[in-house]
């Protein structure tokens, strides 16, 4: 009898017993709002939806679709990072105008500067992270970055092709999350560092879109279907069909799913099936 009670109780408490989800249950949309050249999209942890446009343009909308702001940026170029993760801070980085941007949760920039300082030469790619401390890839030497913006100091510098599997290291995107850092090399997989840039763990998923976490899993689209990776199982989900057609990416906040079309937004709330996974 204890046997067969302890082989229940692992699997009642086994990560990938609350994993398997076959078909996401979505609900009627909240709103569905239109953006001429939407370019990148991001939630804040109040379910506020910051999207920018190809130009460099930034809007502010709330959870359900109202806008409440917009900044346009004295000289426009396309964002390579819109980050509105932290909250507080509003993080944008363009690449072709080697510049990024921090604005507070109402779009007032707070600073504004040049990417290029001492020991940073060609930013590509680039992140806000904790403690003060912006995530750069520096493709002049093939180095992962971390400057501290408040001092203008460089910590630490991290060679990757010295330790990188991939000849060539075309990074799109790096974002942090819990004290970690992904990189996004569509060609090649998903780097994972620790939060002191030491190499972790390669995913082998080559995605040409924008990352998205939600409780230590990452979401992408795929064939019109919803999958997601699991973080601490390292396993592959198909969560079924998404409920409009020609998605090209997906973010999840608190209480909302956005589906990221082109040139609009589906807002949605968060199916059940997903707010019943296990993690934070």
């Amino acid at each position: 009898m204890r046997t067969w009670l302890l082989i229940f109780f692992l699997i009642w408490i086994s990560p990938s017993f609350s994993q398997e989800i076959t078909q996401l249950s979505f609900g009627p949309p909240n709103k569905e709002v239109q953006i001429s050249g939407l370019d990148l999209v991001s939630l804040d942890t109040r379910d506020q939806i910051f999207a920018s446009t190809i130009s460099g343009d930034i809007y502010l909308f709330d959870s359900k679709g109202k806008q409440l702001n917009l900044f346009s940026p004295p000289r426009q170029g396309r964002l390579h990072q819109l980050e509105a993760a932290w909250t507080v801070n509003i993080f944008s980085f363009s690449a072709d105008l080697q510049e990024y941007r921090i604005l507070d949760r109402f779009l007032n920039p707070l600073v504004e500067k040049s990417m290029i300082q001492p020991g940073i030469n060609l930013p590509k790619a680039s992140t806000l992270g904790n403690n003060n401390l912006i995530w750069i890839w520096d493709e002049s030497d093939l180095s992962l970055k971390s400057w501290n913006y408040l001092q203008n100091q460089l910590i630490q510098s991290q060679p990757l092709n010295l330790i990188l599997d991939s000849p060539e290291l075309a990074v799109t995107e790096i974002r942090e999350f819990k004290n970690r850092v992904f990189m996004n090399v569509p060609e090649s997989g998903i780097y994972i560092f620790d939060n002191q840039g030491n190499f972790l763990q390669k995913v082998e998923l080559q995605l040409n879109q924008r990352l998205c976490f939600y409780k230590e899993n990452l979401f992408w689209v795929e064939s019109g279907n919803l999958k997601m990776y699991s973080i601490s199982q390292k396993e592959v989900f198909d969560l079924g069909i998404l409920p409009e057609k020609d998605i090209l990416s997906v973010q999840i906040g608190q209480e909302i799913i956005v589906l990221v079309q082109k040139d609009s937004l589906g807002i949605y709330p968060i199916p059940k099936e997903l707010k019943a996974l296990r993690g934070n």
